[in-house]
């Protein structure tokens, strides 16, 4: 019987500002203790009783009487953007920060821009990725300019219409920006935002398309393919690897997509890897400080991880449930926030024990249950 790895990445679901928070300006943020005080307590009874309220104290969820492993993780290297998360908990570490504009990006990107495009620029300043829409779709559709736009985040995002710029005219935008954001501009990611409907009414589509740098060393996955383990990708993370180290990628650009196709690959796959992002605690909910949206998310992912947990078996699967990086839906601001992430894994013989660790040694954990072999990257297995 071939075992099987599952690791479940809830988008931006914190778990308490690091010790150099304040650094960026985060200090005292908690995404899951402050989002469970603000909606009268979490009702989550799956994740409850995998041992959610054993890692730090939440309004609604209890200690569990019988945990699985669990507690919290900090990344290694500088950073609280998607990009960074993700290499981070497959072993990979960047040695600077990745470049950030929160200025808006220099006249000679903008106009490299224009150049390859053949359209004008509008925004080009940090915004909220819905706020945009509303404050610049109007403009966009009478000038046919493209709006730009970043974040506190390493990434350039390209929002247009999809009755003024086809999405695959888009997609094309994107591609020549991220050829220009190289060398010293190079940013983390290039991210289309196709968006739709009238003024006023204005909303994205799935349509979404992220044009990611290639990790800056090797990763867990990569040493899982080298052994002969077949990589799935769900959701956006094939796109933040830029492809490095997986098989076969899987859509998933809603939390319900997502989870649909984990549960299908939990019902078919005969071994191998499982990579999961559940994005919209980000993207939705987090950004727009929305608590009860966070929290309906949270409860959809808790009531699909109660229907999964009867199909794995402790001693063929490693499921694993984690994040990577804060958005603290009850702080002024709508960024990442610099946040350990929770940790829950399911295995035989986990002993409830608390393991707090590096982002990393997920990866390493994913490497030893599936292969029995560990690798010279950061990371150290808790299986």
């Amino acid at each position: 019987m071939n075992k099987r790895a599952f690791v479940i990445v809830i988008d931006a679901c914190g778990a308490g500002a690091l010790p150099d928070a304040g650094d960026y300006g985060d200090e005292g943020t908690n995404t899951l203790q402050h989002l469970s005080e603000a909606a009268g307590g979490l009702d989550l009874p799956a994740l409850q009783g995998l041992g959610l309220g054993d890692i730090l104290p939440l309004v609604g969820v209890t200690p569990s009487p019988n945990p699985v492993l669990h507690g919290r993780l900090h990344p290694l290297g500088p950073g609280k953007d998607t990009i960074t998360g993700h290499w981070e908990l497959m072993g990979v570490v960047t040695p600077k920060p990745l470049r950030t504009y929160p200025d808006g990006f220099p006249p000679e990107i903008i106009d490299q821009i224009r150049d390859a495009t053949g359209r004008g620029v509008l925004c080009n300043r940090p915004y909220s990725g819905t706020g945009v829409i509303e404050d610049f779709g109007e403009r966009h559709l009478a000038s046919g300019d493209l709006i730009v736009y970043t974040s506190a985040d390493s990434v350039l995002q390209i929002a247009a219409h999809v009755d003024e710029v086809p999405p695959a005219e888009l997609y094309a935008a994107c591609a020549a920006a991220r050829e220009i954001m190289t060398g010293e501009h190079a940013v983390g990611r290039v991210i289309a935002r196709p968006f739709r409907g009238e003024p006023g009414a204005f909303e994205r589509t799935d349509g979404r398309k992220d044009l990611a740098l290639p990790p800056p060393g090797r990763s867990y996955m990569q040493e899982l393919q080298s052994a002969g383990q077949t990589v799935h990708t769900v959701g956006k993370i094939g796109q933040v690897f830029d492809s490095v180290g997986v098989d076969v990628q899987h859509k998933g650009a809603t939390n319900a997509a997502a989870m649909t196709v984990t549960a299908e690959l939990i019902d078919t796959l005969d071994g191998g890897f499982v990579f999961t992002n559940l994005v919209e605690t980000d993207q939705v909910y987090g950004h727009r400080n929305d608590v009860p949206g966070y929290h309906r998310a949270l409860q959809a992912i808790d009531a699909e991880v109660g229907a999964w947990l009867p199909r794995l078996d402790p001693e063929r699967d490693l499921l694993i449930i984690t994040a990577d990086h804060g958005c603290d839906p009850t702080t002024p601001g709508t960024d990442h926030t610099r946040e350990h992430v929770p940790l829950l894994a399911r295995f035989t013989r986990n002993g409830g024990k608390r393991h707090d660790g590096p982002f990393a040694d997920v990866g390493a954990s994913v490497l030893k249950w599936l292969t029995g072999r560990d690798a010279p990257l950061p990371g150290t297995p808790f299986v």
